[in-house]
């Protein structure tokens, strides 16, 4: 069974050498067909001193924040309209693409295109998925909408699932599908 041995300079708190080692463990599973307890992973430390790349000895580099928490995060915070906490969580280029294929790439616009769908909404979720492509966290979001349609009349229960794309822990790229269309009175 695998072995993976990893070296990292001293100064990752206990978490993120535990992700590190999850998400190693999930790659060579994704790879080969290799039970999960077949799989060791160990992350060898050495101190900064001892850690030289180019003849200049050099820092750990900071950890990327949890992909599902910074989107639970924007998601809540879009949801109660702090618009500066969400924003906190976006790329320089972000953009958003909702049904009909309406794309977007400022907070402001979507709250304006809303209006015309619905007075609010807010999520339920249901669960999340991660998956990692290259310097990319991918995350899928699903669950169901629930909330008032323009003129007050409430909805609930209408799926959806939304994918987040996120480099260096900042929102990239977000895909909305929803049935909000298909409840829509007329």
């Amino acid at each position: 069974m695998p072995v993976i041995k990893v070296t990292l300079i001293e100064g990752y708190d206990a978490e993120t050498i535990a992700t590190l080692s999850r998400r190693m463990t999930d790659a060579v599973r994704a790879t080969i067909a290799a039970p999960p307890e077949g799989i060791t992973v160990i992350a060898e430390e050495v101190p900064p001193t001892n850690y030289m790349r180019g003849g200049v000895a050099r820092k750990p580099g900071a950890p990327v924040p949890g992909a599902a928490a910074v989107v639970s995060d924007y998601l809540a915070a879009m949801e109660a309209r702090d618009l500066a906490r969400a924003k906190a969580h976006l790329h320089a280029d972000f953009i958003m693409t909702f049904p009909s294929g309406r794309t977007m790439t400022s907070l402001e616009d979507l709250i304006d295109w809303s209006k015309t769908r619905y007075d609010h909404v807010a999520k339920r979720f249901e669960g999340y998925d991660q998956a990692f492509e290259g310097d990319r966290a991918i995350v899928w979001c699903r669950g169901t909408l629930h909330g008032a349609w323009v003129g007050g009349a409430p909805f609930t229960g209408i799926r959806f699932c939304d994918r987040f794309e996120l480099v260096a822990g900042h929102i990239v790229r977000q895909e909305v599908w929803n049935d909000l269309s298909e409840h829509r009175p007329t």
